[in-house]
Protein backbone atom coordinates (compact mmCIF):
# COMPACT_ATOMS: atom_id res chain seq x y z
CA UNK A 1 0.00 0.00 0.00
CA UNK A 2 0.99 3.17 -1.24
CA UNK A 3 1.69 6.34 1.56
CA UNK A 4 2.35 10.03 0.86
CA UNK A 5 3.33 12.20 3.88
CA UNK A 6 4.01 15.23 1.78
CA UNK A 7 2.16 18.03 1.01
CA UNK A 8 4.75 18.69 -1.63
CA UNK A 9 4.07 15.82 -3.59
CA UNK A 10 2.58 15.78 -7.26
CA UNK A 11 -0.17 14.02 -6.23
CA UNK A 12 -1.44 15.89 -3.50
CA UNK A 13 -1.23 19.07 -5.41
CA UNK A 14 -2.91 17.70 -8.53
CA UNK A 15 -5.91 17.04 -5.66
CA UNK A 16 -5.64 20.24 -4.27
CA UNK A 17 -6.57 21.45 -7.56
CA UNK A 18 -9.27 18.84 -7.61
CA UNK A 19 -10.70 19.76 -4.61
CA UNK A 20 -10.89 23.79 -5.10
CA UNK A 21 -10.95 23.74 -9.31
CA UNK A 22 -14.11 23.43 -10.93
CA UNK A 23 -12.05 23.56 -14.08
CA UNK A 24 -9.91 20.83 -12.52
CA UNK A 25 -12.76 18.37 -12.39
CA UNK A 26 -14.33 18.90 -15.37
CA UNK A 27 -10.96 18.55 -17.42
CA UNK A 28 -10.18 15.23 -15.26
CA UNK A 29 -13.87 13.62 -15.19
CA UNK A 30 -12.75 13.20 -11.55
CA UNK A 31 -13.75 15.11 -7.92
CA UNK A 32 -13.38 14.26 -4.45
CA UNK A 33 -15.79 13.24 -1.39
CA UNK A 34 -14.92 13.49 2.05
CA UNK A 35 -16.49 11.44 5.09
CA UNK A 36 -17.52 7.95 5.27
CA UNK A 37 -21.22 8.60 4.99
CA UNK A 38 -21.24 10.36 1.66
CA UNK A 39 -18.49 7.87 0.24
CA UNK A 40 -20.83 5.07 1.11
CA UNK A 41 -24.00 6.87 -0.61
CA UNK A 42 -21.66 7.11 -3.77
CA UNK A 43 -20.74 3.50 -4.26
CA UNK A 44 -24.76 2.92 -3.28
CA UNK A 45 -25.13 5.52 -6.06
CA UNK A 46 -23.69 3.44 -8.66
CA UNK A 47 -20.63 6.30 -8.32
CA UNK A 48 -16.79 4.19 -9.43
CA UNK A 49 -14.48 5.13 -6.84
CA UNK A 50 -11.20 5.07 -8.21
CA UNK A 51 -8.79 5.76 -4.67
CA UNK A 52 -9.54 5.71 -1.39
CA UNK A 53 -6.91 8.35 1.14
CA UNK A 54 -6.97 7.69 4.72
CA UNK A 55 -5.35 9.20 7.85
CA UNK A 56 -4.80 5.92 10.28
CA UNK A 57 -5.27 8.68 12.90
CA UNK A 58 -8.76 8.90 12.79
CA UNK A 59 -9.60 5.97 10.93
CA UNK A 60 -8.29 2.41 10.21
CA UNK A 61 -7.77 0.18 7.31
CA UNK A 62 -10.14 -2.77 9.17
CA UNK A 63 -13.11 0.29 9.04
CA UNK A 64 -12.71 1.19 5.12
CA UNK A 65 -12.48 -2.97 4.07
CA UNK A 66 -16.19 -2.53 2.98
CA UNK A 67 -15.61 0.68 1.01
CA UNK A 68 -12.88 -1.48 -1.02
CA UNK A 69 -13.82 -2.83 -4.42
CA UNK A 70 -11.13 -4.96 -6.55
CA UNK A 71 -10.36 -1.58 -8.36
CA UNK A 72 -9.69 0.60 -5.71
CA UNK A 73 -6.62 2.06 -4.83
CA UNK A 74 -5.98 2.15 -1.32
CA UNK A 75 -3.16 5.45 -0.08
CA UNK A 76 -2.27 6.11 3.60
CA UNK A 77 -1.57 9.86 3.84
CA UNK A 78 0.32 11.73 6.76
CA UNK A 79 -2.17 13.63 9.22
CA UNK A 80 -0.59 17.39 7.39
CA UNK A 81 -1.25 16.01 4.21
CA UNK A 82 -5.09 14.76 5.44
CA UNK A 83 -5.51 18.60 6.83
CA UNK A 84 -4.44 20.06 3.51
CA UNK A 85 -7.11 17.80 1.71
CA UNK A 86 -9.68 18.07 3.88
CA UNK A 87 -12.74 20.42 3.24
CA UNK A 88 -14.83 20.15 6.89
CA UNK A 89 -13.25 20.97 10.72
CA UNK A 90 -14.42 17.66 11.48
CA UNK A 91 -13.79 14.73 9.83
CA UNK A 92 -13.42 10.98 9.64
CA UNK A 93 -10.34 10.30 8.23
CA UNK A 94 -11.72 9.24 4.56
CA UNK A 95 -11.39 11.04 1.02
CA UNK A 96 -12.04 9.35 -2.00
CA UNK A 97 -11.50 9.84 -5.65
CA UNK A 98 -14.56 9.90 -7.42
CA UNK A 99 -15.33 9.40 -11.22
CA UNK A 100 -18.20 11.69 -12.38
CA UNK A 101 -21.71 10.89 -14.10
CA UNK A 102 -22.75 12.94 -17.08
CA UNK A 103 -26.22 13.47 -15.73
CA UNK A 104 -27.85 13.99 -19.24
CA UNK A 105 -31.12 14.49 -19.27
CA UNK A 106 -32.14 11.57 -21.19
CA UNK A 107 -30.36 9.00 -19.63
CA UNK A 108 -33.02 9.28 -17.00
CA UNK A 109 -35.21 6.35 -16.17
CA UNK A 110 -38.85 6.16 -14.40
CA UNK A 111 -39.72 3.28 -12.46
CA UNK A 112 -43.54 4.80 -12.41
CA UNK A 113 -46.09 5.87 -14.79
CA UNK A 114 -46.71 8.91 -12.65
CA UNK A 115 -43.03 10.41 -11.88
CA UNK A 116 -42.70 13.25 -9.57
CA UNK A 117 -39.72 15.44 -10.46
CA UNK A 118 -38.42 18.35 -9.07
CA UNK A 119 -36.83 20.94 -11.32
CA UNK A 120 -34.62 24.24 -10.31
CA UNK A 121 -33.60 27.27 -13.01
CA UNK A 122 -30.41 28.35 -12.11
CA UNK A 123 -29.47 27.79 -8.57
CA UNK A 124 -25.91 29.54 -7.42
CA UNK A 125 -25.47 28.99 -4.08
CA UNK A 126 -24.26 25.22 -3.22
CA UNK A 127 -25.89 25.48 -0.33
CA UNK A 128 -29.21 25.74 -1.38
CA UNK A 129 -28.72 23.12 -4.27
CA UNK A 130 -27.18 20.82 -1.44
CA UNK A 131 -30.84 21.82 0.55
CA UNK A 132 -32.67 20.69 -2.60
CA UNK A 133 -31.03 17.46 -2.82
CA UNK A 134 -31.64 16.76 0.85
CA UNK A 135 -35.20 17.57 0.26
CA UNK A 136 -35.73 15.68 -3.09
CA UNK A 137 -34.07 12.50 -0.69
CA UNK A 138 -36.35 12.72 1.79
CA UNK A 139 -39.55 13.01 -0.26
CA UNK A 140 -37.90 10.43 -2.60
CA UNK A 141 -38.54 12.56 -5.76
CA UNK A 142 -38.37 10.34 -9.48
CA UNK A 143 -35.73 13.09 -10.36
CA UNK A 144 -34.42 16.37 -9.37
CA UNK A 145 -32.90 18.62 -12.69
CA UNK A 146 -30.86 21.56 -12.63
CA UNK A 147 -31.92 24.00 -15.42
CA UNK A 148 -28.89 26.28 -16.84
CA UNK A 149 -26.74 25.99 -13.89
CA UNK A 150 -24.55 28.24 -12.46
CA UNK A 151 -22.08 25.58 -11.05
CA UNK A 152 -20.89 22.20 -10.96
CA UNK A 153 -22.56 19.50 -9.30
CA UNK A 154 -19.90 18.40 -7.45
CA UNK A 155 -18.35 21.22 -6.05
CA UNK A 156 -17.17 20.38 -2.58
CA UNK A 157 -19.92 22.73 -0.60
CA UNK A 158 -22.74 20.86 -2.54
CA UNK A 159 -21.45 17.30 -1.46
CA UNK A 160 -21.23 18.88 2.03
CA UNK A 161 -24.42 20.48 2.39
CA UNK A 162 -26.23 17.36 0.77
CA UNK A 163 -25.30 15.31 2.86
CA UNK A 164 -24.13 13.33 0.34
CA UNK A 165 -27.93 13.24 -1.19
CA UNK A 166 -26.01 14.08 -4.44
CA UNK A 167 -25.63 10.60 -4.71
CA UNK A 168 -29.17 8.93 -3.58
CA UNK A 169 -31.29 11.27 -6.34
CA UNK A 170 -31.64 10.87 -9.88
CA UNK A 171 -29.64 14.02 -10.87
CA UNK A 172 -30.02 15.76 -14.53
CA UNK A 173 -28.73 19.08 -15.93
CA UNK A 174 -29.59 20.94 -19.30
CA UNK A 175 -30.83 24.12 -20.85
CA UNK A 176 -34.16 25.21 -20.07
CA UNK A 177 -35.07 24.55 -23.40
CA UNK A 178 -33.90 21.02 -23.62
CA UNK A 179 -35.72 20.11 -20.15
CA UNK A 180 -38.93 21.84 -21.34
CA UNK A 181 -38.55 19.66 -24.50
CA UNK A 182 -38.05 16.41 -22.69
CA UNK A 183 -41.05 16.90 -20.34
CA UNK A 184 -43.44 17.50 -23.12
CA UNK A 185 -42.22 14.39 -24.93
CA UNK A 186 -42.82 12.11 -21.57
CA UNK A 187 -46.20 13.96 -21.31
CA UNK A 188 -45.33 15.37 -17.54
CA UNK A 189 -47.07 18.36 -16.56
CA UNK A 190 -45.41 21.59 -15.38
CA UNK A 191 -46.28 23.43 -12.60
CA UNK A 192 -43.77 26.79 -12.09
CA UNK A 193 -43.44 28.53 -8.56
CA UNK A 194 -44.01 32.09 -10.23
CA UNK A 195 -46.25 35.12 -8.84
CA UNK A 196 -47.50 35.48 -11.90
CA UNK A 197 -51.11 34.20 -13.19
CA UNK A 198 -50.51 31.87 -9.98
CA UNK A 199 -53.05 30.04 -8.29
CA UNK A 200 -52.68 28.70 -4.79
CA UNK A 201 -50.42 25.67 -4.88
CA UNK A 202 -52.83 22.80 -2.81
CA UNK A 203 -55.69 23.16 -5.55
CA UNK A 204 -53.77 21.78 -8.44
CA UNK A 205 -53.29 18.17 -8.87
CA UNK A 206 -50.28 16.46 -8.47
CA UNK A 207 -50.91 12.76 -8.60
CA UNK A 208 -50.44 12.54 -12.31
CA UNK A 209 -47.22 12.90 -14.06
CA UNK A 210 -45.59 16.10 -12.08
CA UNK A 211 -42.51 18.44 -13.04
CA UNK A 212 -42.06 21.17 -10.32
CA UNK A 213 -40.31 24.11 -11.04
CA UNK A 214 -38.43 26.52 -8.80
CA UNK A 215 -36.57 29.14 -9.29
CA UNK A 216 -33.98 31.56 -7.91
CA UNK A 217 -35.21 34.32 -5.08
CA UNK A 218 -33.70 36.99 -6.87
CA UNK A 219 -35.33 36.96 -10.71
CA UNK A 220 -38.18 34.01 -10.57
CA UNK A 221 -38.40 32.03 -13.31
CA UNK A 222 -37.58 32.84 -17.26
CA UNK A 223 -40.27 33.69 -19.49
CA UNK A 224 -39.75 30.28 -21.03
CA UNK A 225 -40.74 28.42 -18.32
CA UNK A 226 -44.37 30.39 -17.85
CA UNK A 227 -44.97 30.08 -21.38
CA UNK A 228 -44.67 26.34 -21.38
CA UNK A 229 -46.49 25.88 -17.68
CA UNK A 230 -49.50 23.92 -17.15
CA UNK A 231 -50.24 26.25 -14.21
CA UNK A 232 -48.43 28.68 -12.60
CA UNK A 233 -48.26 28.27 -8.59
CA UNK A 234 -47.80 30.27 -5.38
CA UNK A 235 -47.86 29.43 -1.63
CA UNK A 236 -49.99 32.52 -0.36
CA UNK A 237 -47.69 34.37 2.50
CA UNK A 238 -49.03 36.10 5.00
CA UNK A 239 -46.23 38.58 5.75
CA UNK A 240 -44.49 41.52 4.24
CA UNK A 241 -41.92 39.64 1.64
CA UNK A 242 -43.38 38.01 -0.92
CA UNK A 243 -40.84 34.99 -1.83
CA UNK A 244 -39.16 32.89 0.10
CA UNK A 245 -35.67 30.49 0.43
CA UNK A 246 -35.63 28.59 -3.12
CA UNK A 247 -35.48 25.38 -0.85
CA UNK A 248 -37.78 26.21 1.26
CA UNK A 249 -40.70 26.29 -1.77
CA UNK A 250 -39.62 23.62 -3.18
CA UNK A 251 -39.75 21.29 0.37
CA UNK A 252 -43.25 23.14 0.76
CA UNK A 253 -44.36 21.97 -3.13
CA UNK A 254 -42.51 18.46 -3.09
CA UNK A 255 -44.18 17.38 0.03
CA UNK A 256 -48.01 18.81 -0.81
CA UNK A 257 -47.29 16.31 -3.67
CA UNK A 258 -46.56 13.74 -1.98
CA UNK A 259 -49.55 14.15 0.70
CA UNK A 260 -51.89 13.70 -2.53
CA UNK A 261 -50.39 10.30 -3.53
CA UNK A 262 -50.50 9.41 -0.29
CA UNK A 263 -47.12 8.53 0.33
CA UNK A 264 -46.66 10.41 3.98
Amino acid sequence: MKEITSIQNSFIKQLTQLKDKSRERRKTGLFLIEGVRETTLALKGGYEIETLLFYSGLISEKQISDLITSQTNLIEVSKEVYEKLAYRDTTEGLLAIVKNKTHAINDLKFNTKTPLILVAEAPEKPGNIGAILRTADAANADAVIIANPKTDLYNPNIIRSSVGCLFTNQIASGSTTEIIKFLKAKSINIYCAALQASVAYHTQDFIKSTAIIVGTEATGLSHEWLKNSNQNIIIPMQGEIDSMNVSVAAGILIFEAKRQRNFL
